[in-house]
């Protein structure tokens, strides 16, 4: 995995750097986790010291190929600048006569920030020429191109994938920070090995959970997906969550665990609420008691500390997906409870690795630093994929340029 010292001297050169600066926005369009340009700053500042001229890409949220106003960058311009300590130039548009401007006007250790990638349809195109065509003026504002953006690498789309073939390439930091801590989830885990997934839905952990069955020792589920095993039980879930067209899978999994010597946990008490909402009448109920007129909406104080016993003691533990509806106070204590024996198993010397999305939403919500764990992935989908035994597009494409 060749990192951005096998690109030479940089003085002078134009580098386009694929960063990832997803960052979710409040209804004032300001920054409510400033996490992922934390992230990304350390490749883009290693760059613009050794004298680069650093041409950022990146995308937010979902456009469909075309300019929204709403996903423009602007407002991240202003924080990232605040994080590196250094002034950051913005283009108006992506690969137009803006971006050619503010490419051709920077200096050696000059940063610019390009418009959201995803305003061109080229960039997520299934169609190869298409896709190509638009990697193609991506790589007509660069001498060299560095992968950063660990939440994208999962994606086969022009800033990810074909630019890579088009310029000399190499990994970010970041990036290959996030490879080799999978590799190590993967590869000759540290036993004992938990993994604890959340969420809303089944079906997005199903690959995930098929393909550890037979790698991990513990499996603890949690969140909305919970409830629809709680269903292949044969237990009563009232209003909760429920996804039918997985219940046959999670009956297989049930007795595949129990064949494997995989321990799989499932609660054993709920935190019901009869609407979804913090203010809501709210029970804690028996796993096998959930009223018919009310939802689960958390793991109860019984199954939080039976989690934290199944943790502690751990030396590898991935967690992907909050236990409950923790963005409301009366239901964050189950995801409190993972996130606090996570910081112990850390001190105690485990490999703990947070997989993206609302799992580091939410540790930073409920109070932790992202210090007290092992990793903090920047890439839910990308790290879940890696999990599932999927190749990553944009790892597999930079190892095969090298």
């Amino acid at each position: 995995m060749s990192g951005i010292e096998s690109l030479g001297d940089l003085r002078g050169k134009r580098v386009l750097v694929r960063s990832d600066l997803n960052v979710p926005l409040d209804a004032e369009r300001r920054i409510t986790d400033d996490g992922r340009i934390r992230a990304s700053a350390p490749t883009i500042t290693a760059l613009a010291e050794a004298g680069a001229r650093v041409v950022v890409c990146a995308h937010l949220g979902r456009p469909k190929g075309a300019p929204e106003e709403k996903y423009s960058l602007a407002p991240v311009v202003g924080r990232m600048s605040e994080i590196l300590g250094r002034p950051v130039a913005f283009a108006t548009d992506t690969v137009g006569e803006s971006a050619q401007a503010v490419v051709a006007a920077l200096h050696d250790g000059d940063i610019a920030l390009l418009e959201n990638l995803r305003f061109n349809a080229g960039e997520t195109s299934k169609d190869d020429t298409e896709r190509g065509a638009f990697a193609a003026a991506l790589a007509s504002l660069a001498d060299a191109y560095v992968s950063d953006g660990f939440g994208v690498v999962h994606r086969k789309q022009a800033s990810v994938y074909d630019v890579a073939t088009l310029l000399p390439s190499a990994m970010g930091g970041l990036v290959r920070t996030e490879v080799e801590v999978l590799k190590r989830l993967t590869v000759d885990p540290a036993r004992p090995y938990a993994v604890v997934l959340g969420g809303a839905k089944v079906a997005d952990k199903l690959a995930v959970i098929d393909n550890l069955l037979g790698k991990a020792d513990r499996l603890l589920i949690g969140g909305g997906m919970l409830f629809t095993f709680l269903a292949a039980q044969g237990h009563g879930i009232g209003k909760s969550l429920f996804d039918e067209a997985s219940l046959e899978a999670c009956k297989g999994y049930l007795a595949r665990a129990q064949e494997s010597g995989v321990e799989l946990v499932l609660p054993v008490d709920v935190v019901c609420g009869r609407e979804f909402a913090a203010d809501t009448e709210i029970v804690t109920v028996d796993a096998d008691a959930i009223p018919d007129d009310m939802m689960g909406l958390d793991i109860g104080p019984k199954s939080a500390a039976l989690y934290a016993g199944r943790l502690t003691d751990c030396r590898t533990v991935f967690w992907n997906g909050p236990m409950g509806a923790f963005e409301m106070a009366p239901f964050a204590a189950g995801t409190k409870a993972v996130a606090a024996a996570l910081v112990e198993a850390t001190a105690a010397g485990a490999l703990t690795v947070v997989g993206g999305g609302d799992s580091a939403a939410a540790v930073r919500l409920l109070g932790f630093s992202d210090d007290q764990f092992g990793h903090i992935s920047t890439g839910g989908g990308a790290s879940l994929e890696y999990l599932e035994g999927k190749d990553l597009p944009g790892v597999t494409i930079l190892e095969q340029e090298n």
